[in-house]
């Protein structure tokens, strides 16, 4: 580091190094002003007051401080250094209603030694709470039914579910306001087939689908299959390994709303005639 001058002050520089950015800050903000402002107009004004001049002692430049970035507001612009992420700001789920949507391979196309594939995707009804006496209505038996009617408008084509394939890529759709925080996603082999299975669950729950909102991730490892996967010796027994990802063609069985631990979940449809719903199947 080069030595400093005999006569150098720290406070002084430090005093004026903080008034020249400051102050270019403010001109940025106050840019449709001209000059260092003056009392012509309250936005003028403003500016005047909120500009470091060399007379300044610590108490003033303090109160320009803090009328600049706290009260004028300019900290909160988007402008100040933000840690971690605007979502964390996402409205919390929990109280909500939760819909399940369950998908799962036919037998018939099973392998034998492998059990069928399930795969399950659920969202939060925002605008529902499970319970009475919160800013949300209470979900009903009637608002229950709407969905289940629309679950077998949408999921439904020829009294069978629609089906979509599975594979190694993550889609995930992000829209906490409607009940899909970060963090959520469906296992596809195309972001073709997500993006259609995204845009029938909000179709479901009446909000809007964006398909920007949809993302892919695909990893460099791929699909592995019964054979593929192998198998691996374990007390002298050979087990078969867990496939990774395999890609298969599910088929929608059944959908569901949970209201929390204290109550059995509510079925609104199910195609495998296990639970009763509360629309009818066929």
């Amino acid at each position: 580091m080069a030595d400093l001058p005999d006569d150098f002050n720290p406070f002084e520089h430090l005093q004026k190094t903080y008034k020249t950015e400051f102050n270019r800050r403010v001109d940025r903000y106050f840019r449709d002003v001209e000059g260092d402002g003056d009392l012509s107009s309250p936005r003028s004004s403003l500016k005047l007051a909120c500009r470091i001049s060399d007379t300044d002692n610590d108490a003033i430049m303090n109160m320009r401080h803090n009328l600049f970035f706290n009260v004028i507001g300019y900290s909160r612009k988007n402008l100040a250094v933000v840690y971690g992420s605007k979502f964390d700001t996402a409205p919390p789920v929990a109280g909500h209603p939760q819909l399940f949507f369950v998908f799962s391979q036919d037998a018939s196309a099973s392998p034998s030694e492998e059990s069928p594939i399930q795969h399950e995707k659920s969202v939060r009804l925002m605008k529902f709470s499970c319970a009475s006496g919160n800013a949300k209505p209470a979900i009903t038996k009637a608002d229950m039914t709407e969905i289940a009617n629309e679950i077998k408008t949408t999921f439904l084509s020829s009294n069978r579910g629609i089906t979509y394939t599975c594979g190694n890529k993550s889609a995930s759709y992000t829209d906490p306001d409607n009940g899909l925080p970060r963090g959520n996603y469906i296992l596809v082999n195309s972001k073709t087939d997500g993006s259609e299975i995204y845009e029938k669950i909000c179709n479901v729950i009446d909000v809007p689908f964006h398909s920007d909102r949809v993302l892919l991730n695909d990893p460099d490892k791929p699909s592995t299959t019964t054979a593929t996967a192998g198998k691996t010796t374990i007390l002298g027994k050979q087990v078969q390994n867990r496939r990774y990802r395999p890609v298969a063609v599910l088929r929608f069985r059944s959908a569901y709303i949970s209201l929390g631990n204290l109550v059995p979940p509510v079925f609104l449809i199910d195609t495998t005639l296990r639970n009763q719903g509360l629309v009818k199947y066929p």
